[in-house]
């Protein structure tokens, strides 16, 4: 990758001949190079690169935002008229701002100095693994990929960021099958920073493992009940992204439609769930540094002890409703650990299921959601009974997270994100 400063050097001197005042704009390069498998084998080891620019420029209260893959000189220079020219055309809004000056800095992270030879030694490791102790697993594809990328940022308010990073990612499509049974796909990726731990041991890929395999021969639920629903790490991430863009979101808060509109400091959920967005976790392989407004990334505990903190408001949405903004743009999850074990859990619950995902529409505005529960297992008296043909949940956001019956002390880390698995009650349970 060549230097990304020198290009935004480039860039600068071309704003500055032309009609642009106020700006903020973000140039980057990547590579990426990219082990394939299939049917358990490698297949194709590729690299790619990519560039990529954008630039918001503002005009007597209008906003023109562009962005493309060419970041040659003539690349840049069509960047600055196609923005100015989608100024022009927009409405006035005096709320479009960009960050005022957080500085100058240079943020390394992750992986300096990839080993793909290494790399590829752990995932043959694995494929091992998998061919001695996992004989029904069947693998459909995957790939062991190392990211590396530079970014580089700056506004007409002096913000000149740089961010040089990279990671280890292994990703996995898989099922398990027995003469002409089948499981039904699973899928499981994670980002890492080191190669020191084996990819057996990382995230939840064990567990992943065998509950492909304990589904090759899934029942159905003839009858419809009121339950416990066990949320696996990935299921737990998903609806926590449904609680927050239906209740905190900034299009919420616009629109004046939250439920949680007036309750920042009060407590809108179970005691037990603190979320936090964190991407100076040292678990978090490459953390955000900065916000696509320009400001400085901040870690932001959203709820604490089951108490809103803040709602999840970017500038725009700041300027327009007069609340505080939120420096983080809004990965790099974190959820505190709980008390019990996933057995100890999975111990107290009379009936009910454990939800490896779920797929459904879009929840109402009171948050009732309405889906299918893939990949999950029927629960009875404190033991798993069976694996479940897709069935059917239905609840309330807001209301199965103030009925959470307990976390788990095992957090699960993607490199992404940090999570628990959340047992919730009172989630309708049916067959489909």
């Amino acid at each position: 990758m060549s230097n990304i400063r020198n290009t935004g050097d480039t860039f600068d001197a071309l704003i500055k001949n032309s009609e642009v005042k106020k700006y903020t704009y973000t140039l980057s390069e990547s590579q990426k190079q990219e082990l394939n498998l299939e049917d358990g084998d490698f297949k194709l080891m590729r690299t790619v690169f990519d560039n990529y620019g954008s630039i918001k420029v503002f005009e007597n209260d209008k906003m023109g935002s562009v962005g493309g893959n060419d970041i040659s000189e003539e690349g840049l220079k069509k960047l600055i008229e196609d923005s100015l020219s989608a100024a022009r055309s927009a409405d006035e809004d005096p709320c479009h701002d960009i960050a005022p000056d957080q500085g100058k800095d240079v943020f390394v992270q992750g992986v300096q100095e990839p080993d793909m030879d290494r790399f590829i030694e752990r995932v043959q490791e694995f494929l091992k693994i998998l061919e001695k102790d996992y004989p029904k697993i069947k693998i459909a594809g995957g790939a062991a990929v190392i990211d590396r990328w530079n970014w580089f940022s700056r506004n007409s308010n002096g913000t000149e960021f740089e961010g040089i990073g990279g990671q280890y990612h292994f990703s996995l499509e898989f099922s398990a099958g027995e003469g002409d049974k089948n499981s039904g796909a699973d899928f499981l990726g994670f980002s890492m920073k080191d190669l020191d731990t084996p990819i057996i041991e990382m995230a939840d890929v064990k567990r992943r493992l065998k509950a492909v395999c304990d589904r090759i021969y899934p029942e159905t639920i003839d009858s419809k009940f009121t339950g416990t629903v066990v949320l696996i790490p990935d299921c737990a991430s998903q609806f926590l992204y449904m609680l927050a863009g239906n209740y905190i979101s900034g299009g919420r808060i616009i629109e004046g439609t939250s439920l949680w509109l007036d309750k920042v400091g009060e407590k809108v959920v179970d005691e037990k769930l603190s979320v936090t967005l964190d991407p100076f976790d040292e678990r978090i392989v490459n953390g955000e540094r900065g916000t696509q407004d320009g400001f400085r990334s901040e870690t932001v505990k959203v709820i604490d002890k089951g108490v809103l903190k803040t709602h999840w408001l970017n500038l725009y949405a700041a300027n327009k409703t007069g609340r505080p903004v939120v420096k983080n743009t809004g990965g790099d999850m974190v959820v505190n650990a709980g008390d019990k074990t996933l057995d100890e859990i999975i111990s107290t619950v009379d009936k009910g299921i454990i939800m490896g995902g779920f797929s459904g529409g879009e929840p109402g505005v009171n948050g009732d959601f309405s889906g299918v529960a893939k990949n999950s297992f029927l629960i009875e008296n404190g033991k798993i009974k069976c694996a479940l043909s897709e069935t059917m949940v239905n609840g309330n956001l807001a209301e199965m997270f103030n009925n959470i019956r307990a976390i788990s002390k095992e957090q699960i880390c993607d490199g992404g994100s940090v999570l628990p698995y959340i047992a919730v009650d009172g989630i309708v349970i049916s067959g489909k």
